[in-house]
């Protein structure tokens, strides 16, 4: 219940904070219907947000669909445990990358997907793999994935009107200095350039750090083995360093471990995992040198 109302409140913020944009670029670009505009963008994106933010964090790493006979070791233990619990099976994908990594999507339970990185199965062995999926699972369990899904789309989509209002601060700006609204285009940008931050820090708290911790320790309980995941943990902490896997900074919290953050100026906003050797010693309750 508490990541379903954390979900409205996201849509709602980003339709209001897409208002208040139409409203103050709407002049500079010959029209007073701006907050309407803003309203219908708004609209077509939290559509979007809620059915098909799975599908673009998907496409957006390469994901592809996996069969059994692909991935038999995924499904064999995603199937076990799906029907032990009492979740639905999720489609199961693959990334054609090296990095070990792993996340969950999907709006629901019913909707779900696993993706795994080519990576992950070449690195772990099966305890570990297991260990994995049932965090993946528990995200789904304890119905973080739609909140996480919504929020890969909205930071996107965050990211990309702060950029658009620099570029046209920076170059609509200058054409009308003369004008009793000249730089209104430089007004915009600064505008943008202030409330992107605040609207990614809302996510960033909406996509907390203690969903990991939760999933974690969901996972733990679903296979009555956290040695298990904290050894995968170490593992993926190490390897995904060696060989980092490019995420977008909107998209980085959906893995399992940090992924790497190309250079982009809202970055740093976006981390949402919190320290590899916490996750270890909230599992074991050891220090990770022990494990």
């Amino acid at each position: 219940m508490a990541n379903n109302l954390k979900t409205v409140v996201l849509l709602t913020g980003m339709t209001l904070f897409l208002m208040f944009v139409g409203q103050v670029i709407g002049p500079r670009l010959g029209t007073q219907h701006g907050m309407a505009i803003g309203l219908a963008m708004a609209a077509v994106g939290n559509f979007v947000s809620y059915f098909f933010s799975d599908k673009i964090a998907l496409a957006m790493y390469g994901a592809q669909p996996a069969a059994r006979e692909d991935l038999p070791r995924v499904y064999d233990v995603v199937e076990r445990m799906t029907q032990r619990i009492g979740l639905p099976m999720p489609k199961i994908y693959v990334i054609p990358n090296e990095s070990p990594n792993a996340f969950a999507t999907g709006r629901n339970p019913a909707h779900a997907s696993v993706a795994v990185t080519q990576g992950i199965l070449n690195l772990l062995d099966d305890e570990e793999l297991e260990g994995v999926l049932a965090h993946e699972l528990g995200h789904v369990r304890n119905r973080d994935i739609l909140i996480s899904s919504v929020a890969a789309t909205l930071a996107g989509a965050i990211t990309l009107l702060a950029r658009s209002a620099m570029w046209f601060g920076m170059f609509g700006g200058s054409r009308d200095r003369d004008d009793r609204d000249g730089g209104g285009g430089g007004l915009a940008a600064i505008l943008m350039m202030i409330l992107a931050p605040i609207a990614a820090l809302l996510i960033q708290m909406a996509v907390s750090r203690s969903r990991e911790y939760e999933a974690d320790h969901t996972g733990a309980n679903f296979t009555h083995n956290p040695y298990a995941l904290a050894r995968a943990l170490q593992k993926l902490d190490g390897w995904s360093k060696q060989t980092p896997l490019l995420a977008s900074p909107s998209t980085a919290h959906l893995f399992i471990v940090q992924p790497m953050i190309g250079g982009d100026t809202l970055a740093g906003l976006f981390s949402t995992h919190p320290p590899i050797a916490k996750r270890i010693e909230r599992l074991t309750g050891r220090p990770p040198d022990s494990v």
